[in-house]
């Protein structure tokens, strides 16, 4: 039995259909109201059970958890309840992946577990920290890396909160890079008016450094690396520095306010969620540049895929006991794999090029 917490919205429907599409079931899907669920969504899940679960009580989400050998959970905001969903999971020794990400993991992270609890296996982050640790296998040594990360969407209430509260939580360090093998504080800056390929306008970049750019600058040995968020629109990047500070002290509003700036700037605008990143190193003695261009449709679409695939690979004993981040798992071949046959997945090509090299490129050849 595999269990989804959050198993209605966007990312757990898409989850649990690609969890049902690869054989894993049976499946017991969890929300808040699982009558209208099942009458609305019963076709595509026949030997599903529909289950109510309260994330909010422990007792309710250990019954759920019982019979099963998976624990999905898709349900926000996570920054409140990822780490005590871990917690029940390592108690009743039931394995988790988890879309979010929590800053009281911290605990769990330092004492040695025999179950596996995998967080922020989403698409971002998730997914963006496991991209270029893939693409580093291809290289004898990688020396820089320059990533880009842009969506199209608007937020949902639970998605928002995520945001900011990552935004303003101590791991990120907005216009830092890394540089010469370390972190580096307020060495980049905004660049504005950008056109990147595959994006269908000019952006405005963002530079951050957060957790899981630790990771990847760490687990690929790297001299420099940059990570931009490529903002494309007007009104969230307007209120987003606003909202940030005030986040902290009325988290109610900010959520509100950058619910709507993303509704008006994804308005008329098709839906997506690209990553370009370019890495430099060396292979077989000479010095090579390869960029990763990978473009979906609905980000809630390829963050349910993403912890689809890292689900499977717990259920496949490819990955050991303990707590740890998607980007972290020793071996990326086998989930980005399995991605690269999901259906939300609109282009995934890695070129023998830097990315200024291919804003020169016909789109269709992309």
């Amino acid at each position: 039995m595999i269990g989804i917490i959050g198993a209605y919205g966007d990312v757990g429907l898409q989850a649990a259909q690609m969890l049902r599409d690869w054989g894993k079931q049976p499946l017991r899907l969890g929300g808040r109201n699982p009558r209208a669920a099942k009458e609305k969504l019963c076709g595509q899940f026949p030997q599903a059970e529909w289950v109510q679960v309260d994330i909010e009580a422990d007792r309710s989400l250990e019954s759920f958890l019982n019979g099963c050998q998976l624990l999905v959970n898709c349900a926000g905001p996570s920054h409140r309840t990822t780490a005590r969903v871990a917690g029940v999971c390592l108690a009743k020794g039931c394995p988790l992946v988890d879309a979010g990400v929590d800053q009281n993991l911290e605990m769990l992270r330092r004492t040695p577990q025999s179950t596996v609890v995998l967080y922020a296996a989403g698409a971002t982050p998730g997914l963006s920290g496991l991209l270029p640790r893939w693409l580093g296998n291809f290289f004898d040594r990688v020396d820089s890396l320059v990533y880009y990360t842009g969506v199209m969407d608007k937020f949902t209430d639970s998605a928002a909160e995520d945001y900011l509260a990552g935004a303003a939580g101590k791991d990120n360090k907005p216009l830092a890079a890394w540089k010469n093998g370390a972190c580096r504080l307020a060495v980049l800056r905004r660049k504005y008016r950008v056109q990147l390929p595959c994006f269908p306008r000019e952006v405005t970049l963002y530079p951050y450094f957060d957790a899981e750019a630790q990771v990847v600058a760490t687990a690929l040995s790297l001299r420099d690396g940059e990570w931009y968020i490529a903002g494309d629109g007007n009104h969230v990047p307007s209120i987003l520095d606003e909202v940030r500070l005030q986040f902290p002290l009325d988290s109610k509003n900010a959520v509100k306010r950058l619910c709507a700036a993303s509704e008006l700037d994804s308005a008329g605008h098709q839906k997506y969620i690209n990553f370009v990143m370019q890495l430099s190193g060396s292979k077989n003695g000479a010095e090579i540049t390869r960029t990763l261009i990978l473009q979906a449709g609905r980000p809630a679409v390829l963050t349910g895929s993403a912890v689809a695939a890292a689900g499977i690979a717990i259920l496949e004993d490819e990955i050991p006991p303990g707590v740890r981040s998607l980007s972290e798992i020793p071996e990326p071949a086998k989930v980005i794999e399995r991605l690269d046959q999901a259906r939300c997945i609109k282009r995934f090509r890695v070129f023998e090029s830097p990315v200024d090299d291919l804003l020169q490129a016909v789109e269709g050849e992309l």
